[in-house]
């Protein structure tokens, strides 16, 4: 269970491209979680929950929040590497219970309420 548990890496590339991403050869190494990427993490979680974004991926670098990743957050596969936690299953289950609210009802529940079921 990765209730809990936080994860955070960067991307590196040891190919000597500048680009760090998966595509140009980029790889991902731990990252301490600290309290200041934690309290930009809580500075905007409650915007995301309200606009129905129960999963989302934060980019972080040094005290500065630079993208925040709602329709491809990824990383999760990095991040259970380095944690040694599958963050993949508690995140699948609620989105796919939310889904089915949301065939269910239809227009009846807007996405904000269904994020915060």
């Amino acid at each position: 269970m990765s209730q809990g548990k936080y994860a955070a890496f960067r991307r590196v590339n040891t190919k000597g491209d500048m680009r760090s991403n998966m595509h140009s050869g980029g790889e991902s190494e731990p990252v301490e979680v600290t309290d200041q990427m934690l309290n930009l993490v809580e500075a905007v979680r409650p915007k995301l929950v309200r606009d129905g974004m129960f999963l989302a991926g934060l980019d972080i670098v040094d005290d500065k929040l630079m993208e925040i990743n709602v329709f491809t957050p990824g990383g999760l596969g990095s991040a259970a590497k380095h944690a040694g936690v599958d963050f993949t299953e508690p995140s699948s289950t609620p989105s796919s219970a939310k889904s089915n609210t949301a065939r269910l009802y239809g227009k009846q529940i807007d996405n904000r309420e269904i994020a915060t079921l």
